[in-house]
C-alpha cells in the first residue's frame, strides 16, 4: 500500500492507493492538525510515501514528523525534461512547480490524447499539452478566492462575495462571484484556442473551485477529483513494474 502526497499552498491532500486502485483519498488543511493516525492503517501496512511539494522546507519537515510513527521518508517529485510519456518544454525545467508537472503527468494518463489541463486552486493553471505529451507552456492567474479577497480588500463597497451562479447578475454578491467565474473560464476557453482543432482535444480539471469553473466552460470538459495525486502515483518509482529474470 502506497501513501501519495499532495502538498498545496493551503491544504495537504492525500491517497492510499493499492496497485492501480485508490482505496482512499483526503486532506488536512495547513491550519489543523495532520493526524495521519485517523486515516492511515497501523505501522507496516503503508509501504512508501511519495508526493509533490510546494510548501516549502517546513512543510517536509512537518510531514516527517506527523509520519514518523509509520517509520516513512517521504520521496519528492522533481521536474525534469520527460517522465512517464510527458515532454516538459519549460524553459527552465527546474522552474516548473512540481504540481502542475504532476498534474500533466495525471492527464495524459488519463486521457493521453491533446488536452488542456487546468488546477483551480490557491492560484489557477491552464497549460497545454499537445497530442504527443509535450507541454508548450501554460498560464499562472489568481485563483476564485484570491480574486474575491482582492476585490474586498482594495475597494470600499464591495464585500467579500459568496455569490450564486447566474447568467445576468442583479445583486452585488453575485455581480463578483459571475466576473471572477467569468474571468476564469475566459482565460481557460482563450487557452483552449490551442489545441481545439486536434482530434479528441479536451480540457481536464481539477482543484478546489473546479466545480465552480467547469459548468460555465463552452469546451469540452472534465472533472477530476485531483489530477495531481494522479500524476504523482504515475510517476511513483515504487508503481514501476518490477523487472523479472528470465533463464
Amino acid at each position: 500500500m502506497r501513501l501519495l502526497l499532495d502538498v498545496g499552498n493551503t491544504r495537504l491532500k492525500w491517497g492510499l492507493r493499492e496497485a492501480d486502485r485508490w482505496l482512499a483519498q483526503g486532506a488536512f488543511a495547513h491550519d489543523e492538525a495532520w493526524d495521519f493516525g485517523e486515516v492511515l492503517p497501523p505501522p507496516g501496512r503503508v509501504s512508501t510515501a511519495f508526493g509533490a511539494n510546494v510548501a516549502g522546507d517546513a512543510a517536509v519537515a512537518r510531514l516527517d514528523t506527523a509520519l514518523a510513527p509509520w517509520s516513512l521518508k517521504t520521496g519528492w517529485l522533481q521536474p525534469t525534461r520527460r517522465c512517464c510519456g510527458v515532454e516538459n518544454g519549460y524553459l527552465e525545467v527546474r522552474q516548473l512547480g512540481a504540481d502542475r508537472w504532476a498534474a500533466l503527468i495525471g492527464a495524459w494518463h488519463l486521457h493521453a490524447g491533446p488536452c488542456l489541463v487546468v488546477t483551480a486552486g490557491t492560484a489557477t493553471t491552464v497549460d497545454v499539452l499537445d497530442a504527443r505529451g509535450r507541454f508548450s507552456g501554460g498560464l499562472i492567474l489568481p485563483g476564485m478566492d484570491l480574486m474575491k479577497r482582492a476585490l474586498a480588500g482594495n475597494t470600499a463597497q464591495l464585500p467579500l462575495a459568496d455569490g450564486r451562479h447566474v447568467a445576468l447578475p442583479a445583486c452585488t454578491v453575485d455581480a463578483i462571484h459571475m466576473g471572477c467565474v467569468n474571468a476564469q473560464a475566459g482565460a481557460i476557453e482563450r487557452m483552449f484556442r490551442h489545441v481545439a482543432d486536434l482530434p479528441g482535444a479536451c480540457c481536464l480539471i481539477n482543484g478546489g473551485a473546479a466545480p465552480v469553473i467547469a459548468p460555465a466552460l463552452g469546451v469540452p470538459c472534465r472533472l477530476i477529483d485531483n489530477l495531481v495525486l494522479e500524476g504523482v502515483a504515475v510517476a511513483d518509482p515504487a508503481s514501476l513494474p518490477v523487472r523479472r529474470q528470465t533463464g
